[in-house]
């Protein structure tokens, strides 16, 4: 049918069904002049407009250097030489001016179709098929973008403007030279034929020179990638050594031929200056002559001297341009022929919205293919009605994936046929298959920005693709056309809940510190909810929590805790820097604590030592003690020195030694050694003694724990929760959550730090996420979108049994009969309620039905299942 024809689409301009607009061909296909005028024709034409005015503009000076000499100072008239001087100033500014105007020109429309050009490269690029991918190293396409291909850009914006202001200024100043004296102009002219004899036979050593250039360094930039991405095999096999010498045969062999590329450069260069040196030799000789002689007045030598050496800046500037474009032209072609590549499929339908299909699907003798000859499918074929649920299954290399991913028309397959609702794949477009089909592969890429950017990544892509077409629709027949919504809150929260995520995204937002400036009025609201939590919790948590309280030892913290009890907010007061901090030390002296804290040091130290000394480095055994094991052997130094000395005669570096385990002291954690009574009140005293010192002489610097204001530097979690944990159980944990759960919900507050858990960064490829928590994220994103068929490539495989059996039960009771699920699997016990299972062995299909049927077989799928239990 007309409506079903596909049209190849400018993914960057799509401009198909509005008045027949022809679309531009591929960037790949384009030559590099076409980008100097492309959309740029108004701003060129004015380039030339202002070019022409400043040329007139420069003759100006030659010509009054003339008359100065000729007229105010042969005649001594000197009102008439302030008149020339004042013009001649005036044209010099004016030129300035109108160059500075030129070369913002140049540098707009330049920058201007870089922009362009890497936009349309990019969404070429995209649509490249997987297999381009698979050969292609990343450093290539990303070297290709950033720096190859900016050359190109630079030279349409300058070569147009700069070619005629150089043709223009040799024209007017050579009409100059001739006006003044022909035959000198002839003469000093007369070199420059032979430049253009030499200089393009050089120029093509120089590009060919550019080409491998260009190529070697890519291959570096491929190294350099493919180090950084295996950077953990080289460490864990000190392949330091071999890496040095792959990177380094490359580097060499580039040098070798940058030297070359520049040697010939240069010899450009040379040549034409040389040339441009000959001209004045020939002048003086041939003009002093005819000074001498009376044929030429000294005033138009002057003037000949200076308008012909300006001559020769114009003629350099065409051989750089020239040169410039030549370089620009090589790195542009050896790009755009790299990406040439044909597409497998096209990406958007033109004339059409995307095809909203049934998810029927027929698998026909399927065979696949590799290009080195590898058959990985051989004559697979089955079918599937709309909600059917199958897995396939297998030894490792049988086909499954392959099979999955030409299904999904990431491969495209050698023979046979793969239809959906009757339509066969390979006829439809990119956008076809993803407003039908959702992907989630064993490894989902997480991109690197927001959660809530993530989850809807497939949805907002679906309605991309859709609006376009409805745009024009629209616009067609004057009305509003609906297109794919971007799915609210409420499906959000509904397929967190369903794949687990729920929690983690709370999370999120619990452990988010705010910004002060921008949620004054949440963090109000959040004290009120601390409050709350400590009236009706304080009883009820108490064996596992113990809040702050000013008034009150905290026995599950460390003793330098209960002395500042706060968040410092300076780097110098950081817990980790507080012994090096002098004005902490004096501190400890003025509040009668540093005595009392060294012998306390010292007393642990030789309990410590004579306890763990002879037991095994096991972190276990010194869970109870403030000296990690790692230390242990300077402290029985340092207790050895106590035999024989007082504390006040040991070193300030021994006596901070006998500090530290005093001050890391946990009374409920480190049994080790009792905690009197008085130093817990002297501490107390301390407490309150800090307070008021530092907020005297460092306002600021700390934040104190005060029941009634918001910290700024803790997170959502800490500011509700305003305590220590007396145990690190998980079960524990989960009581505290539910009981913060329960509060926000009753305060309204659940939505909100939903909504904050949302902008929660993943990081680079969702390096701030678990592998579990990236899997199901994935399922999400192609859940959220509601596709009629879900094809699964193992991807619960990095969950745990829980979370794995969730997914599973969601995908047999939730989306039983709506979508029809095509799914990898390795655990065989996930799938006994599938509709159909597929075995497959060297690319085939060798044994299909339901679970009990193969079992009662006792063929592969019995040995697999029974190999696994």
């Amino acid at each position: 049918m007309k409506e079903d024809k596909l049209i190849e689409v400018d993914s960057s301009k799509i401009t198909n069904g509005r008045g027949g607009k022809k679309n531009p061909p591929p960037i790949v296909k384009r030559r590099l002049f076409s980008w100097i005028f492309a959309e740029n024709l108004k701003f060129q034409i004015l380039l030339a407009v202002i070019v022409l005015i400043m040329v007139v503009v420069n003759v100006i000076p030659l010509e009054l250097q003339k008359r100065i000499i000729n007229e105010t100072i042969r005649l001594q008239k000197f009102d008439l030489l302030v008149r020339y001087c004042i013009i001649y100033l005036v044209a010099i500014l004016g030129a300035s001016a109108i160059k500075f105007l030129v070369n913002f020109l140049q540098a707009y429309i330049g920058q201007k179709t870089l922009s362009r050009m890497r936009r349309e490269l990019y969404s070429h690029i995209l649509t490249l098929p997987m297999g381009f991918f698979r050969k292609t190293q990343p450093g290539t396409v990303i070297s290709s973008l950033v720096t190859e291909i900016a050359a190109a850009g630079d030279a349409a914006g300058t070569i147009f403007a700069e070619t005629i202001t150089s043709f223009l200024t040799l024209i007017a100043f050579s009409a100059y030279l001739i006006s003044l004296n022909p035959i000198l102009a002839l003469v000093s002219m007369a070199i420059y034929p032979f430049v253009l004899l030499v200089v393009p036979q050089l120029q093509k050593r120089v590009n060919t020179a550019n080409k491998m250039r260009v190529d070697t360094t890519r291959l570096i930039s491929n190294r350099i990638n493919e180090s950084i991405n295996g950077i953990h095999e080289i460490h864990s096999n000190s392949a330091f050594g071999i890496e040095n010498e792959r990177f380094g045969v490359i580097v060499d062999n580039l040098m070798k031929i940058r030297i070359r590329w520049n040697l010939f450069k240069y010899s450009v260069k040379v040549t034409n200056n040389l040339i441009n040196k000959l001209s004045p030799f020939l002048i003086f000789l041939l003009g002093g002559y005819f000074v001498m002689n009376g044929k030429l007045e000294l005033g138009s030598l002057v003037a000949f001297l200076s308008a012909q050496e300006k001559i020769s800046d114009p003629w350099k500037e065409l051989i750089a341009n020239y040169q410039l474009y030549q370089d620009a032209s090589v790195r542009y072609e050896r790009t755009m022929r790299l990406f040439d590549i044909k597409k497998d499929h096209i990406s958007i339908p033109a004339g059409r919205s995307p095809l909203s299909l049934t998810s029927a699907v027929t698998v026909n003798n399927l065979t696949y293919v590799t290009e080195d000859g590898i058959r990985l499918l051989n004559d697979v074929s089955f079918s599937l009605h709309p909600g059917e649920q199958m897995a396939l299954v297998g030894f490792s290399g049988s086909g499954k994936s392959t099979l999955a991913q030409c299904i999904g028309q990431l491969y495209p397959y050698t023979s046979g046929e793969v239809k959906i609702d009757g339509r066969e794949i390979s006829e439809l477009t990119k956008a076809d298959m993803a407003a039908n089909i959702g992907f989630v592969s064993q490894d989902p890429f997480i991109f690197s920005g927001s959660f809530e950017e993530n989850i809807l990544y497939a949805c907002e892509a679906m309605v991309a693709n859709a609006k376009e077409r409805a745009d024009f629709e629209a616009e067609k027949k004057g009305d509003e056309k609906e297109v794919a919504r971007i799915p609210d809150r409420e499906d959000i929260i509904a397929i967190l809940h369903q794949t687990g995520l729920f929690v983690d995204v709370l999370r999120f937002g619990l452990n988010t510190v705010l910004d002060p400036l921008t949620n004054e009025d949440l963090m109000g609201h959040l004290v009120s909810v601390r409050k709350k939590f400590h009236n009706e919790f304080s009883d009820a948590l108490g064996d596992i929590v113990e809040f702050f309280d000013e008034r009150r030892y905290l026995i599950h913290s460390t003793i330098l805790s209960n002395i500042t009890f706060g968040t410092p907010e300076m780097d110098r007061f950081k817990n980790d820097r507080l012994l090096d901090n002098d004005y902490f030390l004096n501190f400890l002296d003025e509040a009668d604590l540093a005595r009392p804290l060294m012998t306390m040091g010292a007393d642990m130290s030789r309990q410590i030592v004579d306890i763990l000394s002879m037991m095994p480095p096991d972190e276990i055994l010194f869970e109870e003690s403030p000296i990690p094991h790692n230390r242990l052997d300077d402290y029985q130094q340092l207790v050895e020195q106590l035999k024989t000395k007082k504390i006040h005669d040991l070193s300030s570096k021994e006596r901070l030694m006998l500090l530290d385990p005093a001050l890391g002291f946990i009374p409920g954690k480190h049994k080790v050694i009792g905690f009197p009574k008085i130093l817990e009140d002297l501490i107390l005293e301390g407490r309150a003694l800090f307070k008021k010192k530092i907020q005297e002489d460092y306002p600021g610097a700390f934040h104190f724990y005060d029941l009634e204001r918001y910290i700024d530097s803790q997170s959502i979690l800490n500011n509700i929760f305003f305590g220590r944990s007396k145990t690190h159980l998980p079960k524990d944990a989960e009581r505290i959550h539910k009981s913060v759960v329960r509060l926000l919900v009753e305060e309204e507050l659940l939505e909100t730090i939903l909504e904050i858990g949302y902008q929660f960064q993943v990081g680079d490829k969702g390096d701030n996420l678990s592998g579990g928590q990236k899997q199901k994220l994935a399922i999400a994103r192609v859940l959220l979108k509601e596709p009629a068929i879900l094809i699964l490539d193992e991807a619960t495989s990095a969950l745990d049994n829980t979370s794995q059996a969730k997914i599973q039960q969601l995908l047999e009771n939730s989306w039983k009969g709506k979508s029809t699920i095509i799914s990898v699997v390795h655990r065989l016990d996930t799938i006994k309620n599938y509709d159909r299972i597929a075995v497959l062995k060297s690319g085939e299909i060798i044994e299909m039905g339901t679970y009990d049927d193969l079992i009662r077989n006792k063929g592969v799928f019995y040995e697999l299942a029974f190999g696994q239990s």
